[in-house]
Formats: C-alpha cells, sequence, structure tokens
C-alpha cells in the first residue's frame, strides 16, 4: 500500500475507500470546504488537547474521555511524517507541514557549530506563524494558552506553561518552569510544589507529570479563561513504548488518564461557567508494536564513513572526522554527510537501504513528497518499516559505549533513547539492549493501525473523513472566525 503522505503540493493525501482525496493549498476558506460543517455555531471557547498514542478502540476503556466526545464528531487522524512529538505539534499549531515551519525531527543538528540539540530548543525554531499568533493577527483581544507542548518557550501565547530545567556550571541542575505571566510558575510551586520533571520522562515516567499538567491548566483557567488552551498531556507515550501499545501496562495507562482528564473536564466547567469551551481530541500519533531495531551509525562507522574520538569514559560520536553519521529519532534518521558529497551520499543511501528494517532511503529532493524537503534535513532520511526503530549506538562493543550512553540524559545523545525508560540501577544504569523496546512511532503512516483520531465535543464542527495534522489548525481557527 502506498504512503498516505505522498505526492508534493498536496496539503493532505488521505486514504478514503481505497483512493486518496486531495486538498490543495491554497485560501483557508478553500481547503475548509472538504471537511468543515458551515452550520456550526462558533464558540467563544475552545480547548485543544494533544494526547500522543491515543487510538480509536481506546475510547471503550475511558469512560470520562467518552462521555465527552459523545455527542460530537470523530474522524481518523493522519499524523504527517515524521509523526513524532515536535514536528507534529508545529504541524497542529501552524497548519504547515516541516517544509515550512523548518521542524524536522525532534531535534536539530547545527552543520556550522557542528552541534546537536536534542528537545531543547526555544519557539525561535518554528519558521510559521501558529495559532496565537494568527488569532492575535486576526483580533488583538482574543487570548491563548499553551501548556507543556515542546517549542513553546519564548512563543507567542499569553500564557505559557513549559518546563525550563536551570543547568548550573557544575553541571547539576535545578527545576524550573518557563510561565507567561512570569510570577505563574512560583504561585504553582507554593500551590502544588515544582513540576515532577522526574516523572516527565524515563524510568520514574508515571501519570503524576500529566496530572500535575492539568493542575496547573485548571488554575490558568479559573485565573485567565484563554479563549483558545492548548494543552500537551504525554502520559500514554510511557508504557506503549516500553511493553507494547497493546500490554497490560499501556491498558492500564488508559484508566490513569481517564481519571485525570475527569479532573480536567470538571475543573474547566468550573472555571468557564455558563461559556462551556468546545473540546478537541486529538491524538499526535499511535504507537506501533515493535520486533526489530536497526543501527544506522554502526552500519556507517563499519563502512568507515562514521568517525569517533576515544576519551576516558569511551568512544564519542565526531563529528568533524565523520563523513557521514546518522541523527536517529524513533523510526526515522536523519543521516549528514560531510559537505554534501554526492559519491558519499550515494554509498550511504545504498549500505542503508539494504539494512533489515529499512523501509526505504531518501535523498533530501526525495523528501518532497513527504513535505519534509528543508535546509535542516539531512542529506538522507532513513525510514523504518513500521515493525521496526532506529537505535543511535555507533560503539560496537558495549564496554567502549561512552558514559552518557547508560544514564537518562536526553541532550548529550545525538538521537533519542527509548532506552531510558528500562533504566535500572542494580545493572549500572540504562541497559544497552535496544530489543527491549516493544513500541515505536514516526514512520509514515501505510496501515490503518498507524491512524490516530480527533474527537470533538459538539457535533458539526468536522465532517467525519480521515484528515490530517496539518488540518487541526485550521479546525480551531474556524471556531474563532478565521
Amino acid at each position: 500500500m502506498a504512503p498516505v503522505f505522498g505526492p508534493k503540493n498536496p496539503t493532505h493525501q488521505l486514504g478514503m475507500d481505497g483512493g486518496f482525496f486531495y486538498a490543495f493549498r491554497g485560501s483557508i476558506e478553500l481547503r475548509l470546504q472538504s471537511f468543515l460543517c458551515p452550520r456550526h455555531i462558533m464558540p467563544e471557547y475552545v480547548v485543544l488537547l494533544s494526547v500522543p498514542g491515543l487510538r480509536r478502540q481506546d475510547l471503550e476503556k475511558m469512560p470520562r474521555l467518552r462521555s465527552l466526545v459523545a455527542e460530537g464528531d470523530r474522524a481518523e487522524l493522519v499524523a504527517s511524517f515524521p509523526a513524532v512529538t515536535c514536528p507534529v505539534q508545529a504541524n497542529m499549531t501552524t497548519g504547515a507541514p516541516p517544509s515550512e515551519h523548518g521542524v524536522v525531527a525532534n531535534g536539530f543538528y547545527w552543520r556550522d557549530q557542528q552541534e546537536v540539540e536534542m528537545w531543547t530548543s526555544t519557539n525561535g525554531c518554528v519558521q510559521s506563524p501558529q495559532l496565537w499568533d494568527i488569532m492575535h493577527r486576526h483580533n488583538s483581544s482574543l487570548t491563548t494558552a499553551a501548556w507543556f507542548p515542546l517549542h513553546s518557550k519564548e512563543c507567542g501565547a499569553d500564557y505559557v506553561c513549559t518546563p525550563a530545567p536551570i543547568h548550573h556550571a557544575d553541571g547539576s541542575e535545578s527545576m524550573w518552569c518557563y510561565t507567561r505571566p512570569e510570577e505563574f510558575y512560583q504561585e504553582m510551586i507554593d500551590e502544588l510544589g515544582q513540576f515532577p520533571l522526574q516523572h516527565f520522562w524515563g524510568p520514574m515516567a508515571n501519570i503524576k507529570s500529566t496530572a500535575w499538567i492539568v493542575d496547573s491548566a485548571i488554575r490558568a483557567a479559573r485565573q485567565y479563561r484563554p479563549n483558545l488552551f492548548y494543552i500537551y498531556l504525554p502520559h500514554l507515550d510511557y508504557a506503549a513504548q516500553k511493553l507494547g501499545p497493546d500490554s497490560e501496562g499501556a491498558t492500564l495507562a488508559l484508566a490513569d488518564l481517564d481519571a485525570v482528564l475527569g479532573k480536567l473536564i470538571d475543573g474547566f466547567a468550573s472555571a468557564y461557567g455558563d461559556a462551556q469551551p468546545l473540546w478537541l481530541v486529538a491524538s499526535e500519533y499511535v504507537i506501533t508494536a515493535v520486533d526489530h531495531v536497526s543501527y544506522p551509525n554502526r552500519v556507517l562507522r563499519e563502512a568507515g564513513l562514521l568517525a569517533v574520538r576515544e576519551e576516558s569514559d569511551g568512544e564519542h560520536l565526531d563529528f568533524s572526522a565523520s563523513r557521514a553519521w546518522a541523527m536517529v529519532d524513533h523510526q526515522f534518521s536523519h543521516v549528514f554527510v560531510r559537505d554534501s558529497d554526492a559519491a558519499t551520499i550515494e554509498q550511504a543511501k545504498k549500505l542503508l537501504a539494504s539494512e533489515a528494517g529499512v523501509a526505504e532511503v531518501l535523498t533530501r529532493k526525495e523528501t518532497a513528497r513527504y513535505d519534509l524537503e528543508h535546509e535542516l534535513c539531512g542529506d538522507l532520511v532513513v525510514i523504518s518499516k513500521p515493525n521496526s526503530w532506529q537505535a543511535y549506538y555507533w560503539w560496537l562493543d558495549d564496554a567502549r559505549a561512552p558514559s552518557f550512553a547508560r544514564s537518562v540524559d536526553i541532550h548529550s545523545k545525538p538521537g533519542y533513547d527509548p532506552v531510558e525508560l528500562f533504566w535500572d540501577q542494580s545493572a549500572g544504569g540504562v541497559p544497552l539492549d535496544a530489543s527491549l523496546v516493544k513500541g515505536s512511532h514516526g514512520a509514515p503512516t501505510v496501515e490503518p493501525s498507524q491512524r490516530g483520531v480527533l474527537f470533538s465535543s459538539q457535533r458539526g464542527v468536522f465532517v467525519e473523513r480521515p484528515m490530517a495534522d496539518t488540518d487541526v489548525a485550521d479546525i480551531v481557527l474556524r471556531q474563532f472566525g478565521i
């Protein structure tokens, strides 16, 4: 089956009844005709929940969410490639693909500095206007809140809360959140305690971080009542990746999240009073079961293209000396080639395309078929099959792995490492067995099981047909007459 997202220029390419549905870029009004209901009465307030990992069938195990959306619309929601957190959140808040907004992964490789930056970029990395920017431009009286999406630090929303730990010169770290207004986080500390960052990711990840997000959002809703409230609720990400999307742990996570959602729904009902908001619930992506892992950096190293430097704590990737290396991110990777040398690109493409678990390897021009062509992309993009994912490892002997490999250290690793979920002190930290991971995401949507869902709490918000994550922004804006 062909990928859901294919040719350049269409904003969407969605599988429908064995065929494809196309909606070309143009005015917002023209694009909306295919999936919005013109008779819908516009609300004064909208709450957009961003819930990674949510599937249509999960609704049966979530009574509070099921009740919220029982009378509303529902449709399949297809994440654009790459289907990972930062690009999808940018897709939903800009209505544009990565080729336009520039968020091509959960991290960036800055070629001029020869540095990788994972998870930490401020909002300046988003190169297209977002919902709050567009709403302010349309009507300066409209207020917006961005609650915990990535890249929201210094964004244009009126009210913001996102983790921003303070890094000290001695390597230590103090917990803090970036908020707008600035004093809001201190107020939250006094009322709720510090944001539990240790439960946001890693081996201790659990419902406590999402519960804190919900409690603080309720507080902000009562105090500010923004017209648009965008909230990221990450809880379903953890067990599904660690144990598999259909594991007992993933099922328990649904119940945990539903209980917290109930608190959010009740809290917002109180905060907004008679002016009840329209709720939109969007799954960022769907996590699929995996039984295979590939190692693009090891392939490049064995071919003599990737270089390492020996340090006291093991082998570190040497960006300047490497002819090619891969920044991996779930089910895809960007391969950066020194000086974009054509012969090296061709050599690396042949090597990586022959690896088990790899679906395709694209040159930068070829990424246009996924609306991913951008100067921040690698010279190659390696895409996994739905049952496989990619690990960042470059060492050939675990005894030579750098010290951060066995740590929960999302900023030092030049790639995403879900094995951090398995950190075990008795085993010396993070194990170096990537086969432990049972769920992943990021690859293009080629199977129905990879499709997420979009729910609304009212009827007539959108037509119930498959749509893309880039459509979410248009649906939100339409509620405010934009």
